[in-house]
Protein backbone atom coordinates (compact mmCIF):
# COMPACT_ATOMS: atom_id res chain seq x y z
CA UNK A 1 0.00 0.00 0.00
CA UNK A 2 1.18 3.35 -1.06
CA UNK A 3 1.65 5.79 1.69
CA UNK A 4 2.50 9.80 1.64
CA UNK A 5 5.46 10.63 3.54
CA UNK A 6 5.95 14.31 2.65
CA UNK A 7 3.93 17.43 1.48
CA UNK A 8 5.36 20.25 -0.07
CA UNK A 9 3.30 23.38 -1.18
CA UNK A 10 3.95 24.19 -5.07
CA UNK A 11 1.36 26.91 -5.43
CA UNK A 12 -2.30 27.42 -5.12
CA UNK A 13 -4.04 23.82 -5.12
CA UNK A 14 -0.80 22.32 -6.07
CA UNK A 15 0.79 19.86 -3.93
CA UNK A 16 4.33 17.64 -4.31
CA UNK A 17 4.47 14.76 -2.69
CA UNK A 18 6.55 11.97 -1.26
CA UNK A 19 5.54 8.34 -1.25
CA UNK A 20 6.34 5.29 0.12
CA UNK A 21 7.63 3.61 -2.58
CA UNK A 22 10.35 6.60 -3.32
CA UNK A 23 8.28 8.10 -6.27
CA UNK A 24 7.15 12.10 -6.16
CA UNK A 25 4.41 13.30 -7.51
CA UNK A 26 2.68 16.51 -7.93
CA UNK A 27 -1.20 16.63 -7.16
CA UNK A 28 -3.29 19.12 -8.98
CA UNK A 29 -6.00 20.60 -6.24
CA UNK A 30 -7.81 22.81 -8.82
CA UNK A 31 -8.13 19.42 -11.24
CA UNK A 32 -9.08 17.02 -8.61
CA UNK A 33 -12.21 19.44 -7.45
CA UNK A 34 -13.18 20.61 -11.10
CA UNK A 35 -14.57 17.18 -11.30
CA UNK A 36 -15.99 16.71 -7.72
CA UNK A 37 -18.21 18.76 -5.74
CA UNK A 38 -19.52 18.39 -1.94
CA UNK A 39 -19.77 19.94 1.48
CA UNK A 40 -16.21 18.83 2.48
CA UNK A 41 -14.42 19.74 -0.84
CA UNK A 42 -16.05 23.43 -0.77
CA UNK A 43 -13.51 24.68 1.60
CA UNK A 44 -10.47 22.88 -0.81
CA UNK A 45 -10.98 25.23 -3.25
CA UNK A 46 -9.49 28.57 -0.84
CA UNK A 47 -6.07 28.39 -1.15
CA UNK A 48 -5.28 29.21 2.25
CA UNK A 49 -7.43 26.26 3.32
CA UNK A 50 -6.22 23.99 1.20
CA UNK A 51 -2.47 24.68 2.66
CA UNK A 52 -4.00 23.40 6.11
CA UNK A 53 -3.35 20.00 4.15
CA UNK A 54 -0.97 17.71 6.70
CA UNK A 55 -0.36 13.25 6.28
CA UNK A 56 -2.03 11.21 8.74
CA UNK A 57 -1.31 7.60 8.59
CA UNK A 58 0.10 8.09 4.83
CA UNK A 59 -3.00 10.37 3.85
CA UNK A 60 -3.41 13.89 2.88
CA UNK A 61 -5.86 15.33 5.27
CA UNK A 62 -7.56 18.65 6.54
CA UNK A 63 -9.12 20.05 9.43
CA UNK A 64 -12.64 19.55 8.21
CA UNK A 65 -12.29 15.90 7.93
CA UNK A 66 -11.44 15.03 4.82
CA UNK A 67 -9.27 12.76 3.67
CA UNK A 68 -7.02 11.01 0.40
CA UNK A 69 -5.51 7.97 0.57
CA UNK A 70 -1.88 7.84 -0.46
CA UNK A 71 -2.96 5.12 -3.46
CA UNK A 72 -5.51 7.71 -4.58
CA UNK A 73 -3.16 10.21 -4.84
CA UNK A 74 -0.50 8.76 -6.56
CA UNK A 75 -2.70 7.64 -8.93
CA UNK A 76 -3.80 10.83 -9.80
CA UNK A 77 -0.62 12.67 -9.16
CA UNK A 78 2.12 13.80 -11.96
CA UNK A 79 5.56 11.97 -11.91
CA UNK A 80 8.56 13.83 -10.76
CA UNK A 81 11.44 11.56 -10.08
CA UNK A 82 12.15 8.67 -8.25
CA UNK A 83 14.26 8.81 -5.22
CA UNK A 84 17.82 7.80 -5.19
Amino acid sequence: MIKILTIDHAGDLQLVLTFSNGARGRFDGSAYLSARHGPLLEPLRQADYFRRCFVEAGAICWPNGLELSGARVFELSQPLSLAA
